[in-house]
């Protein structure tokens, strides 16, 4: 395939917290690049079901009063998924996006995409070795892009196109194969879907439900002489690194463990 004739969307999604199932998505956008050119582009504010905290509306400046009156998850999914059909997408981090966005796709009824996708930052971290980071914010500068207002959707999603036409440029990469090279491995959705997990284990089903609920949950974490725990599970996070559960077991920070080491999974 060549690269010049590819569609590649560029997307990117601001939310309300860290972790998936616990927060929601308060802005999504999708950025159509051809041949290094823009050609369109789809962007939306969500109105999420519980207020925003300031700590967050920090981040991306969208507060509560701008999504008071914006279309729901369930409309505004339908809408990106028509979208993107079956074209090549790419984001910065894209395991971040793709572990919202697949729990949004599956909420709705509608099927994961097909298409891989590409992560500007772990292609970037392998072509761009002067820039001494890889954080979208640090790259837009330093190699020249369209700089626009930081953490909002549709001016990110537009950066990282960008950015992914200048490491083509760097890597001299011809195919979309080699661009899966640089990033480690193509980045499939089934495996930042939750139903298929939850339908391999009920006990990731219980904890799953305890996040969803605000619900404590009792857990065992390591190996055979492990003991139960209580905790307050708050969101779990799939991706190449590993999936895990992000909890609480009455520290005051939240903790990461591994789905793998989990076992003995009962309801509080």
């Amino acid at each position: 395939m060549n690269l010049n004739d590819t569609v590649f969307i560029a997307i990117d999604t601001e939310t309300t917290g860290k972790y998936p199932l616990e927060s929601e998505i308060c802005e999504i956008a999708a950025v159509k690049f051809k041949a290094g050119k823009r050609i369109d582009a789809f962007s939306s504010l969500i109105k999420p079901s519980r207020p925003m905290s300031e700590e967050v509306i920090k981040i991306h400046g969208i507060t509560n009063e701008m999504v008071q009156n914006a279309a729901s998850i369930e409309d505004v999914i339908k809408e990106f998924h028509r979208y993107i059909g079956e074209d090549i997408l790419v984001a910065h981090h894209a395991p971040f996006d793709m572990g919202f966005i697949a729990i949004a796709f599956e909420n709705a009824g509608l099927s994961l995409p097909i298409t891989p996708v590409l992560c500007s930052s772990r292609i970037s971290r392998n072509v761009i070795k002067d820039s001494v980071n890889h954080k979208l914010q640090t790259l837009i500068p330093h190699l020249g892009l369209t700089q626009g207002a930081a953490h909002r959707a549709e001016d990110d999603a537009h950066a990282c196109g960008e950015l992914l036409y200048k490491c083509i440029e760097r890597s001299g990469a011809a195919t979309l194969e080699k661009l899966w090279e640089l990033q480690g491995g193509p980045l499939r959705w089934p495996d930042f879907s939750i139903e298929q997990l939850c339908d391999k284990d009920q006990g990731i089903n219980i904890l799953v439900s305890a996040i969803r609920d605000q619900r404590q949950a009792y857990m065992k974490y390591g190996g055979s002489n492990a003991h139960e725990r209580l905790v307050t599970p708050i969101g779990i996070i799939r991706g190449p690194d590993g999936d895990f559960l992000m909890a609480s077991d009455g520290q005051p920070f939240a903790k990461r463990f591994y789905l793998s080491k989990i076992s003995d999974v009962r309801r509080a």
